[in-house]
């Protein structure tokens, strides 16, 4: 089981609510129910009752202690590493004007004026 999935079952978990999990976590809701999804696949049993009044079922409790046990025991995740600013150089639009030089004719055609 991933430590991912724990964690999002554990949310949900304290909550007791799909949408208001979803959104506490800042995942979309079909991200939630394909995680609990991938976790009764991985259990063999339903964990969760998905219709009103949603509750754990008795598989779903022994499976809560043991995701806040692995989150407990779970190393920290390391810092993300910040990106150099600036970002990316843009492309040149072009080489603009050529330059004029003299006795020459003008490397560009004048707008016709209206």
């Amino acid at each position: 089981m991933k430590l991912e999935h724990l964690v999002r079952f554990a949310a949900l978990a304290e909550e007791l609510h799909f949408p208001r999990t979803a959104e506490k976590l800042g995942i979309p809701l079909a991200s939630l129910y394909t995680t609990l999804d991938k976790l009764e696949e991985e259990v063999g049993q339903p964990l969760v009752q998905r219709t009103p009044p949603t509750r754990l079922l008795p598989a779903g409790a022994l499976l809560l202690e043991e995701a806040h046990r692995r989150i407990a025991d779970a190393p920290a995740p390391a810092p993300k590493q910040k990106t150099a600013g600036g970002g990316k150089a843009k492309a040149s639009k072009g080489k603009g004007r050529a330059p004029i030089v003299k006795g020459q004719p003008k490397p560009y055609k004048k707008r016709q004026g209206r």
